[in-house]
């Protein structure tokens, strides 16, 4: 990589439709670009956003899109069937199933929606090969076991994103083969043990988000996170690895194309 070129970045989590990056779309991607964060991939979590996610993709190059109903929103809207998630899947910039997942600290009260849909999300992760995309939060137990039980049954690809839980959570994922992403939670600097974890993961299963416009890594802690961040969270990471940026960055962005085998590869640096 040139002197005058960061390392190539993917921010593999992002929310691009969110009211937050209103009017100001085109110059968050620039800025992404300019940070060396070349890809992103931006989440719908609700049936009525998709057609603005996928013509976000459809519009820039380097975007792609996952789908699928966030658990806290499960209980707001019908159930997803398995057929609606193939469907959607076919567009050639659709790489990812979910966010889905279980969230007991905001909406315990619909944990029992949120296993079912959880399950249907397996099963189309299990169908069309992509990727699952998990969202967990006080729920450890049940996500363990839920997708050991959808992976015994039918192997299949996943990204723990936003990986904030606990170790045992993280081993259970890394002995099915599944994915940790770090976002800048692991920058906060209270976050020592979610380091830890992180530290002892295997470095080819790591992956870099934002999760914006949220988790704003320092020094941008409490203000609007934006893609281009992903490269302060990276150096946190390479740190933590006892790598270069570069190496990291190199890693990262080859284990996302190791998972997310359906989006479209680097661009090559002018």
């Amino acid at each position: 990589m040139p002197a005058d070129h960061p390392p190539q970045i993917v921010d593999s989590h992002c929310h691009l439709d969110f009211p937050d990056f209103d009017g100001e779309l085109d110059q968050i991607i620039d800025r992404a670009r300019a940070a060396g964060v070349t890809r992103m991939v931006t989440i719908c979590t609700r049936r009525k956003n998709l057609d603005r996610v996928r013509a976000i993709a459809e519009a820039h190059d380097g975007v792609s899109f996952a789908f699928g109903i966030h658990p806290m929103s499960v209980a707001e809207e019908p159930m997803i069937t398995v057929d609606e998630l193939v469907a959607a899947a076919r567009h050639p910039k659709m790489v990812g199933i979910g966010e889905s997942g279980l969230d007991y600290h905001y909406t315990a009260e619909s944990a029992e929606a949120q296993k079912v849909s959880l399950r249907l999300h397996i099963e189309a992760a299990q169908e069309t090969g992509l990727p699952l995309i998990i969202h967990a939060r006080a729920a450890d137990e049940d996500m363990a076991a839920i997708l050991t039980e959808g992976y015994r049954a039918r192997p299949y690809d996943c990204v723990m994103h936003c990986f904030s839980s606990g170790a045992g959570l993280a081993r259970a994922a890394l002995d099915l083969g599944f994915y940790l992403s770090m976002s800048g939670i692991a920058a906060f600097p209270k976050s020592r043990e979610l380091r830890d974890i992180f530290a002892a993961a295997p470095l080819d299963r790591i992956l870099l988000e934002t999760d914006s416009p949220y988790l704003a890594p320092p020094p941008h802690r409490g203000r609007r996170n934006e893609p281009a961040y992903t490269a302060l969270t990276a150096k946190v990471g390479a740190d933590l690895f006892g790598l270069s940026l570069d190496d990291f960055a190199r890693t990262t962005s080859a284990n996302f194309d190791r998972l997310f085998r359906k989006a479209p590869p680097a661009a090559k640096a002018a």
